[in-house]
């Protein structure tokens, strides 16, 4: 992959960190089981880690790290709050809307994966991919969980 291919994959990810983070921010604002509260904090974090961590590669490739999220992860997030309002913030629905965020980001990650990235900056996003695939699992069975009770 060329260079300017590379830094494009890895700012489509970085976008994709900042998604997530804020839409984990968004969603802890509105849910009401602690638990969850936590989890979402370490995702935000975590992903607001990662993000930083893109941003370096890009600018070790000379490049210029995007700064901000989607417009569709804007979207998203607003989508969220407005559902917390209208449900009475109802966990099971704000677990549904975080798994089909991360969703998205796993896709974004595989799709990564599948680019000719160069050796350093791929072991950086698989390591990535494997805590994103993990967040979501966790995200999938708190909904799973939650449907049932």
């Amino acid at each position: 992959m060329d260079r300017n291919k590379t830094i494009d994959a890895l700012n489509n990810l970085i976008e994709t960190c900042r998604d997530g983070q804020e839409g984990f921010q968004e969603a802890s604002d509105n849910i009401t089981n602690i638990e969850l509260k936590r989890l979402f904090a370490d995702a935000l974090l975590e992903r607001a880690r990662f993000a930083g961590e893109l941003q370096q590669e890009v600018r070790s490739l000379g490049g210029d790290p995007d700064d901000a999220g989607s417009i569709a992860g804007t979207l998203h997030r607003v989508w969220i709050d407005i559902k917390g309002t209208f449900t009475g913030k109802d966990d099971q629905s704000i677990l549904s809307e975080c798994e089909r965020g991360e969703d998205s980001a796993v896709g974004q990650y595989r799709d990564a994966l599948k680019a000719d990235l160069p050796a350093n900056v791929l072991a950086v996003v698989e390591r990535q991919f494997a805590e994103v695939q993990r967040v979501h699992n966790l995200v999938k069975q708190y909904r799973d969980e939650f449907a049932r009770m």
